[in-house]
């Protein structure tokens, strides 16, 4: 009687491996449920991309530095204190 309830909560496809199977189910779920939200996030992207010039636009800006027609880029850059000074050598 003893050694069937040890088969039945240790052995092979017993109660302890239901619990482990319980864990994996559960943990592929959460993954499953994070991997739903980032298709739908970009399933949105793509709608927003095919179907929104400004998304478009913003996208362009944002993700490829671009410019808009009657855009410039002014780059500033800072001033030097202290230049290295090249002196020609002395013979």
């Amino acid at each position: 009687m003893f050694s069937l309830l040890l088969f039945t909560v240790f052995g092979e496809k017993g109660l302890a491996d239901l619990s482990l199977m319980k864990k994996g189910r559960d943990d592929l779920k959460e993954k499953n449920a994070v991997l739903f939200q980032e298709n739908l996030s970009l399933y949105r992207a793509v709608y927003r991309l095919k179907h929104d010039i400004n998304f478009v636009e913003y996208s362009a800006r944002q993700e490829l530095g671009m410019i808009g027609k009657n855009e410039y880029i002014i780059k500033i850059i800072p001033k030097q204190d202290n230049p290295l000074k090249i002196t020609p050598k002395e013979r």
